[in-house]
């Protein structure tokens, strides 16, 4: 494993580890990558990153990204390939703040919708509520293939994990739903070679061992 190589903590399920491995795989930027336990997690990783969450990215000049859409836009800018960073609809600036309603609105009615018996709002209520969010997506949807054009973007990749999760906590009820655009979406989505790539499995990481070349050969 080359010594230049920035390092990546990441967990396979984790929607925010997630979209920041669907942006290092886009832009092609090779880490060495590290799956971990959340339940056991690596003092290494908890040094550089004492907040105990992924991802968590170490740069090759030792800086440190802690935060998801920090790596998204770390490898984007380096390389950009599919044009992620230039949405044919609204800024830069627009996808960001789209993420933001996801992260800051949308992502906590899903914990409470997956998790009923820890909040006194969970469950059906959540879902309603969150399912406004979703039907915005929809319409965005009704006028291009992509939330930002024609083409995949940053805000596509963000969202996905999420709106995966969300369909996932009840799928039937999620399928049943008059968003036939969004859920092609996410079907088209959740089948496609970039996120089969990002989702490749590994054993977790041993203190002293090397990591693993991310992203897979095709």
């Amino acid at each position: 494993m080359p010594s230049a190589l920035s390092v990546l903590y990441s967990f396979r399920r984790c929607p925010y580890a997630m979209r920041a491995r669907l942006a290092l795989v886009a832009a092609g930027q090779r880490c060495e990558l590290r799956e971990v336990v959340l339940r056991n997690k690596p003092a290494e990783m908890l040094a550089a990153s004492p907040k105990g969450t992924v991802p968590v990215l170490i740069v090759e000049d030792g800086s440190v990204l802690e935060q998801s859409l920090d790596v998204m836009l770390w490898a984007l800018r380096r390389s950009d390939p599919q044009g992620w960073l230039q949405p044919e609809v609204g800024t830069l600036q627009d996808m960001l703040a789209l993420v933001a309603a996801c992260d800051d609105g949308f992502k906590p009615l899903l914990d409470r919708y997956k998790y009923p018996e820890r909040h006194l709002d969970g469950g059906e209520p959540a879902r309603e509520r969150g399912a406004a969010f979703l039907l915005d997506l929809e319409a965005r949807l009704s006028a291009s293939q992509q939330l930002a054009g024609a083409h995949s973007t940053l805000a596509d990749a963000a969202l996905m994990p999420f709106v995966r999760q969300f369909a996932m906590v009840d799928t039937a009820w999620f399928n049943a739903q008059p968003w036939p655009r969004l859920q092609a979406w996410l079907s088209a989505w959740t089948t496609s070679e970039l996120f089969e790539r990002a989702m490749h499995k590994y054993e977790p990481w041993k203190p002293g061992e090397a990591g693993v070349l991310f992203p897979p050969s095709r």
